[in-house]
């Protein structure tokens, strides 16, 4: 089986991220916030690649190596893209794909960070060092098996069979088959929110190259383009395909 120019039937769970962890900063607790959280003209200083833990025991990576800033849950695979925009007091907001804040950066670097349960938000405190997140290289033979798996959890998810295919491309494979597994969270999430009707809409999902990451529903065909050369931001979230599933986006 060959990456190119071939559709792969199945699907994903879970995503390559790995890398070297950071390593972990030296002196007390205290000294390490007063070191590294500064505010420089509504830039966050603070340390670039770190894990957190919010006040309902949330625990998350922040990686801001990158051009855009990531942020990865210890208890799911998904990887969030977020964009930083200016808030009022000196404050950033990070926000999803959607335009929804995850995170607050204060100005005097405390986070605070936003979710369905939490959605007026809980503070976050810093919890030590923390591996970046990245995307490794796949096989072709190892993408077809993840997408095997995404398939056959978002049809578990929809109680009937959901295609996945793809046209993947060296280039392509990893960042396809990190789109599938969150294909394959969008199903659960439906599935567990009482959207049977919208995910009776959906028989297959494609994966398709593309300059920029986009989704659309048509005619059963759930079609994701992946941007290749965006790295995990070339790819849209499980949040951006339940909108477009529920036909609101």
């Amino acid at each position: 089986m060959t990456a190119t120019g071939r559709a792969i039937t199945g699907a994903l769970l879970g995503v390559a991220i790995a890398g070297a962890a950071m390593p972990a900063a030296a002196g007390p607790a205290d000294k390490l916030r007063e070191g590294l959280f500064r505010h420089r003209g509504g830039e966050v200083v603070g340390p670039p690649l770190a894990r957190y833990v919010s006040e309902e025991g949330r625990v998350f990576i922040l990686d801001r190596t990158q051009p855009a800033p990531m942020l990865k849950f210890e208890d799911s695979p998904e990887v969030w893209v977020l964009a930083p925009s200016p808030a009022p007091r000196g404050d950033v907001i990070y926000k999803n794909d959607l335009g929804e804040p995850v995170l607050r950066a204060t100005r005097l670097g405390g986070y605070t960070l936003f979710t369905d349960d939490r959605p007026s938000g809980e503070a976050v405190s810093l919890a030590g060092a923390a591996p970046p997140l990245r995307l490794l290289g796949l096989s072709p033979q190892a993408l077809g098996e993840r997408m095997l798996q995404a398939s056959i959890r978002s049809g578990r998810a929809a109680r009937r069979p959901v295609v996945f295919e793809a046209e993947a491309t060296p280039a392509s494979a990893a960042l396809i088959a990190d789109a599938a597994t969150i294909a394959s969270l969008a199903f659960l999430r439906l599935a567990a929110d009482g959207g049977r009707a919208s995910l009776a809409r959906v028989g297959k999902v494609q994966f398709t190259e593309g300059r920029k990451a986009a989704a659309a529903l048509s005619n059963g065909v759930l079609r994701v383009v992946v941007s290749p050369t965006q790295g995990l931001a070339g790819r849209p979230s499980s949040e951006r395909l339940v909108s477009v599933m529920r036909g609101a986006r």
